[in-house]
């Protein structure tokens, strides 16, 4: 058996979608966007957004195309839009899809219903925001959505959890 460095069957660096690449060096810090109320709670983890200041300030996210939380933000209007914090990786990734959660992603954690969808309640940085119906379009694999920030809540901060390169990482100061 032979040890390896890298993987054996990685695909060689020239033949790799260089803009995939790129875009995993970008890195980010992951937020929770959920919306919807009850059995329709819905939610996605999403590292690709930005909030701009403004008299409102918005934000605009890049959302899977066949996400939930994609068919409630648009039926409802609203959404939360929470940061996520280094402890919170397992519950990022079960709202990502890759990492079962018997019982639901909603039984990883506490919740309150706020009027703009359902908050976890450990989180102390969140907004609540309604959607720009007219705003969305398809860019690239992703739904882009941009949505007026209506209520802003900035807490203690958190070491947050970031996304860099495919994997969770936690910041450095």
């Amino acid at each position: 058996m032979t040890i390896h460095t890298e993987h054996p069957f990685d695909t060689p660096d020239e033949d790799r979608d260089q803009v995939r690449r790129l875009r995993g060096r970008v890195g980010g810090t992951v937020s929770l966007w959920t919306s919807g109320a009850g059995i329709e709670r819905a939610g996605l983890t999403v590292s690709s957004y930005l909030v701009a200041t403004g008299d409102p300030g918005r934000v605009v996210g890049l959302l899977h195309p066949d996400a939930d939380v994609l068919d409630a933000l648009e039926a409802t209007g609203t959404a939360v839009v929470a940061l996520l914090g280094a402890r919170d990786e397992r519950l990022a990734d079960v709202f990502a899809g890759v990492m079962p959660a018997p019982g639901g992603a909603f039984r990883l954690a506490e919740w309150e219903q706020t009027e703009w969808g359902p908050r976890v309640t450990h989180t102390t940085t969140w907004l609540g925001v309604r959607l720009d119906p007219a705003s969305r379009h398809d860019v690239g694999w992703s739904v882009l959505v941009e949505a007026t920030i209506e209520h802003v809540v900035v807490g203690v901060e958190d070491a947050p959890l970031v996304h860099r390169r495919g994997r969770y990482q936690r910041a450095t100061e």
